[in-house]
């Protein structure tokens, strides 16, 4: 009998609702909410708000592409941290009610676990080369950056993290500095295509054994701006492509040193990447080069699985239920949340 589990992904603005079958995804819906470019960054309230528009209209759109009707799901699968507290409670309400509703099994995911499951999806449109155990996982987000010994699909250990910003987050932050709207990370990778990586240099931090830090980048970066504009008022408008192109240089090579790092110290040569950053061009193209050089076998997701969505939600719960690892009625979401022993 087939495995038909629906995927709910609610941890910050995008609404997603996913569908796999026996491991195929079938549908994968996300609804964005454009309201935070205004800001500057995501706002917590808006968000929720905007699950709550939006998660009946994906859900229902998911289980419509994927030619599923409610009562042939074997079970719900929703992210249950990390995120924020008020989006994450949309999504795990709604599921608790489904689930409740038609009588079936509920199953907790852990978000960045879930971002690393994306390797393990099968997708008619790919060739599904999936990774070997055991593999490493350079997980690059806005919110998280972290090396992942990943032994099995339900049995990851955290081996190195930031010890305070994120990778995404100092891409937008930076962004921010220069000027460039929200999100900035995507906008700093295009205009570095046209910008000279070696102009400027900025400070790298000297952080021990496996993690990272990147809040000393971010401070170098602002005080290097405010000295050149004190010289030039118009010194960003000036440089920004040489700007962007160094600052994304100094970033990759900060991440790349410490899984270069991980490797040689575990002997393991396969590598992924995944998160939102791991759409980055200029890191999708180190990581290729680096793979020459070290004989790694790389695993580089494809765009539409780099950015929070259900699919990865839905393979994570796949799993999970071959396990029958399911959750009680009861469970609540969790802004901060540890690696399961399982995903």
């Amino acid at each position: 009998m087939s495995i038909i589990i629906l995927g709910i992904e609610s941890s910050c603005d995008d609404t997603a609702a996913a569908v796999v079958k026996d491991g195929y995804i079938l549908s994968n819906v996300i609804s964005g909410q454009d309201v935070h470019q205004a800001y500057g960054g995501v706002v917590p309230e808006l968000a929720s708000r905007a699950h709550q528009q939006n998660i009946i209209p994906v859900v229902d759109s998911a289980l419509k592409k994927a030619g599923v009707l409610k009562q042939e799901i074997s079970a719900i699968a929703f992210t249950r941290g990390p995120g924020l507290m008020g989006s994450l409670l949309v999504g795990t309400s709604f599921s608790k009610g489904f689930a409740q509703a038609l009588n079936i099994p509920l199953i907790e995911i852990n978000h960045l676990q879930a971002h690393i499951m994306v390797h393990f999806i099968h997708d008619n449109n790919m060739d599904n080369n999936m990774p070997d155990f055991p593999f490493l996982c350079l997980l690059v987000s806005g919110g998280h950056t972290q090396i992942v010994r990943i032994d099995d699909y339900l049995k990851m250990e955290i081996l190195g993290e930031t010890i305070d910003d994120a990778a995404g987050e100092t891409f937008d932050k930076c962004a921010k500095i220069t000027g460039l709207p929200y999100p900035g990370g995507p906008l700093v990778d295009k205009l570095a295509t046209g910008g000279d990586p070696n102009r400027f240099k900025f400070s790298k931090p000297k952080v021990s054994d496996l993690n990272y830090s990147f809040s000393g980048l971010k401070t170098s970066f602002l005080y290097f701006l405010r000295d050149r504009l004190q010289e030039n008022k118009e010194f960003i408008v000036n440089n920004m492509p040489d700007l962007c192109a160094s600052l994304q240089k100094t970033i990759i090579e900060i991440l790349m040193e410490k899984l270069i790092q991980a490797s040689s110290q575990t002997g393991i040569r396969s590598i992924a990447l995944a998160g939102g950053v791991s759409a980055n061009s200029g890191l999708r193209n180190e990581m290729k080069r680096l793979a020459g050089i070290k004989k790694w076998k790389i695993y580089i997701p494809e765009f539409r699985y780099t950015t929070d969505n259900a699919a990865m939600i839905a393979i994570a719960g796949y799993y999970k239920y071959q396990g029958g690892l399911f959750s009680p009625r009861d469970t609540s979401p969790l802004a901060r949340m540890d690696y399961d022993r399982s995903v």
